[in-house]
């Protein structure tokens, strides 16, 4: 039996040393210290109203499971979150019902709300970034389990199948590759990568052997607020999405949409879409502010913090700097994750890339200075989400190395602006996040260290009115 137990330990031990093995690593390119981002063009004259209404019921997926297999099942009370009306007025926010791409049959699937909307005080705030996202659990038993169902109700030569198949094939393709092993850690750089290696870039048809190599370890980030896109010239922290935005974001697509002849018709709902996120505004904060000790905190934050991240107030502005590595020290892999991702070439052959509007990847050793309006609501801070609070955000010395928030969005530390956790000895608990595991250190941003305690919660009540 110790034998037994001992030849099973020296596997996972194997196993675990080659998923890290295949690490990104931590270069840094110390040619540069900051770049400026340039402006692409953009579409304009878009309905924000229709861009809204399509993020919440659009067919932008292009396929899914079958209504019909799932509306015994599903709750019937009406949305009371995103107002929606038919099928999808009694549904939850996360979840759309649309025309499938290739024969018309309803079909159930996620919605960009799954991840782009988000909790705080008890209030589903549309375009906040789901900090709640569980992707802790692996997903191959679902595929699994969907796929055993379909082929129990549906033949394969019936229009139901049909409209399942392309959703079938590129969950069960990404299922592997989107367990986290953080809470509130977003996978959304997985998911894209794992159905593209499966997609033909001209045409974006399934391909049956992949594009290429993937590293089993997940290296996944906090998810940032919808309102900032209006003030980027680049998207993502890394900021890699350059060119057109609406190709950009309509990169979820590829976890169901056929073909690129449904792609162009899909696509087109995304001009409305941009013109929703250029009328996103950030919530404001809903507790009292201390005006004389914000406008001490402005004055700070204009001489120290503004030449990074942009003014606020009658005049904004926002640079669009992107910061190395070297300079900004934040956790590298997944900086550096994208020079060792075969995406980067496939997204630049593709579709999204070689037809108009044009979008484009161009990865870079850095991270993208972010806008700060709303930052009260963006908590946990820092790309991967590895910092509690604004607080310790401003003084590196304070980070936790492992804490724990109850899960709850009530639960918020208005002094410190952001979670309240624990530091428990052990990172066991379901939100328990560790910065010990690789690309996710709470490393860097050590601008704030220089603030006297005063200064600190000065700049933090400022931050407050942004």
């Amino acid at each position: 039996m110790r034998t037994l137990l001992t030849a099973a330990l020296l596997l996972l031990i194997l196993f675990a040393c080659q998923r890290y093995r295949e690490l990104p690593g931590t270069r840094t390119d110390d040619s540069w210290k900051v770049k400026r981002i340039a402006a692409s063009a953009q579409q304009t004259g878009g309905d924000p109203e229709a861009g809204y209404a399509f993020i919440g019921s659009g067919a932008y997926i292009g396929s899914g499971v079958p209504y019909d297999f799932f509306k015994k099942r599903l709750p019937n009370k009406p949305d009371s979150v995103l107002l929606r009306e038919g099928r999808n007025g009694s549904l939850p926010y996360a979840l759309s019902v649309f025309p499938a791409a290739e024969n018309g049959v309803p079909v159930l699937s996620g919605n960009c709300f799954t991840c782009h909307a988000g909790r705080i005080n008890g209030e589903l705030l549309p375009g906040l970034g789901n900090s709640y996202s569980a992707f802790q659990k692996s997903f191959k038993p679902l595929a699994k389990a969907m796929k055993v169902g379909m082929s129990l109700k549906y033949k394969k030569s019936d229009p139901e199948w049909e409209a399942y198949e392309d959703f079938a094939r590129y969950f069960a393709a990404m299922a592997p590759y989107i367990q986290t092993n953080q809470p509130g850690a977003n996978p959304a750089f997985r998911l894209a990568e794992a159905c593209m290696r499966q997609r033909d870039p001209v045409d974006l048809t399934w391909k049956e052997a992949p594009n290429y190599p993937m590293m089993a370890y997940t290296i996944a980030t906090d998810v940032p607020p919808l309102w900032h896109v209006k003030k980027k010239n680049a998207l993502y922290y890394n900021g890699i999405g350059r060119g057109d935005f609406t190709k950009l974001l309509f990169q979820a697509s590829v976890l169901g949409i056929p073909d690129s002849t449904a792609a162009r018709q899909a696509i087109i709902g995304f001009k409305d879409v941009l013109a929703w996120l250029q009328e996103l505004e950030p919530p404001p904060y809903p507790g009292p502010i201390d005006a004389p000790l914000a406008a001490q905190g402005r004055a700070l934050f204009e001489e120290h913090c503004s030449g990074c991240h942009g003014t606020y107030g009658a005049v904004e502005t926002y640079p669009n700097k992107l910061i190395s590595l070297s300079l900004v020290g934040t956790d590298p892999m997944y900086a550096n994750y994208a020079f060792n991702s075969g995406i980067v070439e496939w997204y630049n052959s593709s579709w999204f890339a070689q037809s108009a509007p044009r979008s484009y990847f161009q990865p870079e050793l850095g991270y993208m200075a972010p806008p700060l309006d709303g930052i009260w609501a963006t908590a946990p801070y820092l790309h991967n989400g590895s910092v509690p609070t604004v607080d310790a955000l401003l003084n590196s010395k304070a980070r936790p190395v492992l804490w724990e928030r109850t899960g709850d969005s009530h639960d918020y530390d208005h002094n410190a602006l952001g979670w309240r956790y624990t530091s428990p000895k052990e990172a066991k608990g379901e939100w328990a996040f560790d910065t010990r595991l690789p690309g996710y250190s709470n490393q860097g941003h050590t601008f704030g260290d220089e603030l006297s305690p005063r200064e600190r919660s000065a700049v933090i009540e400022y931050l407050k009115t942004l």
